[in-house]
């Protein structure tokens, strides 16, 4: 699968530079507070202190705010910052402009879905160290199925002396389904993943290979199935194990007369025709395109993976099976609109924030630190310019970015007062 970079080097107005990026402590009142968990504070507000969130309240601050550097949100509203669980990132040349253009989208973790685990470490440790800002990086490391179970087992151990915790996506057949060895080898994988702490993530694109990836052990699934129907059994499935599937869902859906904002890397005409996410004429450029018996690019990936996001999300009532993902480069603020609209068909918008919040945190195994504004969780918060409870293109308006308590992006024309 191609994969775009945004060109570095264009900066939106009145955003912190990486070098003044201090921790303070944090009052943010006047705040709509979009919790997370479904509860909404029509106007209250958040404390933050040490890089944690300390309070949220209804109202005024419940104590003294002195000494705390003070956000007034009149008008906006607050929400945790948005969690990416599979994206392919670079730390390639435009590294630094691709990481920006995430924070500003509201972004503030992003699980890196593929690649070298050293080229991974290695954008996290310069985000880390402050030579550019950038969402939190979650590295991954590579695995390949085409080995034996034995290498399998040695790739993994060699993931973890390097302390990665995730693999990248493991893709599995889809049609007809994973061969017997491609079977074996990933059951060792597991096996050998769970002696050291390390989580599984398994590209499997057809319901077939879910299920099969489930069977193995696996319980987080790389994109909504989008080759088939999933029936309600194979949801079931999902449900049963524990299982979580990170999104995508706008896979299939083909861009329209969507004329990309700088800076951004692919900007194509507004000629009224669709488009697949590299540009190219949908369907046909569909990676790995469904295709009738002639051939032809159908285009189903999308209405496959919107009934079967639904189906599986309906078969638990804890709403805790389908996560937040994009797996795509263009620019972000672009791919966000593009995602969140392909929610918007099946889901409300209470359920997509807590699939892009808490569910996402679940996935990438932080559910315990992110994904909720609440007591003891890091303070990542995006502050939005309008109302997220109303649809999804208010989500697309973030103005302010906290992450762990810092303000990385502030792009309002007053800043805080103290």
């Amino acid at each position: 699968m191609k994969h775009m970079f945004v060109a570095a080097g264009v900066v939106l107005a009145a955003l912190i530079a990486p070098g003044i990026v201090l921790a303070q402590d944090v009052a943010i009142t006047n705040a709509r507070i979009i919790v997370g968990s479904g509860q909404v504070i029509d106007s209250g507000t958040i404390i933050v202190k040490g890089g944690k969130i300390v309070s949220v309240t209804a109202g005024p601050a419940p104590g003294p705010t002195q000494g705390l550097r003070t956000i007034d949100a009149k008008g906006m509203s607050a929400m945790p910052g948005f969690i990416d669980s599979h994206k392919h990132v670079s730390n390639g040349e435009n590294a630094a402009g691709q990481m920006r253009l995430l924070l500003e989208a509201g972004y503030t973790t992003v699980l890196a879905g593929g690649g070298q685990a050293d080229t991974n470490i290695a954008l996290r440790d310069r985000i880390e160290k402050g030579e550019f800002i950038g969402p939190r990086i979650i590295a991954s490391g590579q695995i390949n199925l085409r080995q034996t179970p034995a290498d399998a087992r040695a790739a993994v151990q060699a993931l973890a002396a390097k302390g990665i915790k995730h693999t990248g996506e493991i893709a599995l057949t889809p049609i007809p389904g994973p061969t017997q060895a491609e079977i074996e080898v990933l059951k060792a994988i597991v096996d050998e993943a769970k002696k050291v702490g390390i989580q599984v993530n398994v590209h499997a694109v057809s319901s077939p290979a879910m299920v099969a990836a489930i069977d193995a052990g696996v319980t987080r699934l790389v994109h909504i199935p989008n080759k088939d129907f999933t029936s309600y059994d194979q949801a079931d499935r999902v449900a049963q194990t524990g299982s979580i599937v990170a999104g995508a869902i706008a896979f299939g859906a083909p861009y329209i007369d969507r004329l990309s904002p700088p800076p951004a890397q692919v900007q194509w005409p507004q000629d009224n025709s669709t488009r697949f996410r590299d540009g190219k004429p949908w369907p046909e450029a569909i990676s790995g395109a469904n295709r009738d018996d002639k051939g032809r690019a159908l285009g189903t990936e999308g209405g496959y993976s919107l009934v079967n996001a639904r189906r599986i999300w309906d078969a638990d009532t804890t709403r805790q099976l389908i996560s937040y993902s994009t797996d795509q480069n263009a620019t972000d603020l672009v791919v966000l609109e593009h995602e969140l609209k392909s929610y918007s068909v099946m889901f409300s918008m209470a359920d997509i924030h807590r699939i892009i919040g808490p569910n996402a945190a679940r996935y990438v195994g932080m559910a315990d630190q992110i994904g909720t504004l609440e007591p003891g969780k890091l303070a990542d918060i995006i502050l939005i310019d309008g109302n997220p409870t109303l649809n999804v293109y208010e989500m697309l308006k973030t103005t302010v970015v906290l992450k762990e308590g810092k303000v990385v992006v502030d792009k309002r024309s007053i800043p805080s007062t103290r």
